[in-house]
């Protein structure tokens, strides 16, 4: 694909990605695919996935309490805790405001460990990460950014989201379907959005303006982007995936260079 020869002309040290389709056919890769980045709040997407097989799991249910009072699992994944960004204190009523919080992810993976006694990290390997070859994957810290991972890896977990195995397809659809519709919060590096959808788990592009998917992406596009310059989409009206690592954090440049490199992709699909 002649469209991921584009960020070779980023303004980042190192930067690899890939295009997937649903049936894990790569249609192009560019960078080194096999390099390990940090992937910050990508993180996210893949400790949302483990929470959902526990839910399957029946270790934990989407609507019983987790978190700051009246707060369930449901709130922790669509960032509707209540929860502030970084910090384990209370400053919405649960549902009411889309305030999103690395501390909500972190409670969520307290919640899981505590369900299934296992470690946050041990069970996103057990439960996603080894039934998916993703052997280059790691997570040692907060479930909400201190993952680790190479485009490789995340190609599989791509291809998963767009044809689930490891999960009923039923519960990925409601993952990304706009969980308390019409909330209204912030989008991180982008401002203030009315409404900020999301999914559980995965941001929901819908409207949203500005952001950091492309012109022509879907409102269906769902995904994430991370502070270390970083982002999974995937758009179910193109049939497509794409990720795209880089180790330059998040700030103007990736704004002004993500939006056209996906319109790009998507031409090209």
């Amino acid at each position: 694909m002649q469209s991921l020869a584009l960020i070779e002309n980023w303004p980042v040290p190192t930067a690899a990605a890939a295009v997937v389709r649903a049936d894990g056919t790569v249609l192009g890769t560019r960078g080194p695919t096999a390099h390990r980045f940090p992937l910050a709040s990508v993180t996210k997407p893949l400790a949302a996935y483990a929470g959902l097989v526990a839910y399957e799991e029946g270790a934990i249910e989407l609507d019983e309490p987790a978190g700051p009072e009246g707060a369930t699992v449901r709130h922790l994944l669509a960032h509707t805790s209540g929860l502030a960004f970084d910090e384990h204190r209370t400053t919405s009523e649960p549902g009411t405001r889309r305030l999103y919080s690395n501390a909500g992810f972190e409670v969520l993976g307290d919640h899981i460990a505590k369900a299934t006694d296992i470690p946050f990290g041990e069970y996103l390997r057990q439960a996603v990460l080894e039934p998916l070859g993703m052997t280059a994957t790691a997570l040692d810290g907060s479930p909400a950014k201190d993952g680790v991972s190479t485009v490789d890896d995340l190609v599989r977990f791509a291809a998963e989201v767009q044809a689930p195995r490891l999960l009923d397809p039923r519960t990925v659809a409601e993952a990304m379907t706009v969980q308390y519709p019409g909330t209204k919060g912030v989008l991180p590096g982008y401002g203030h959005q009315n409404p900020n959808d999301w999914g559980l788990g995965f941001e929901i592009r819908d409207h949203k303006s500005p952001h950091w998917t492309g012109s022509s992406s879907s409102p269906r596009t769902f995904g994430h982007f991370g502070q270390s310059g970083t982002f999974l989409w995937v758009d179910p009206d193109a049939g497509v995936a794409c990720v795209a690592l880089t180790d330059r954090a998040f700030g103007p440049w990736a704004a002004e260079v993500w939006p056209p490199f996906t319109d790009a992709v998507l031409a090209e699909v």
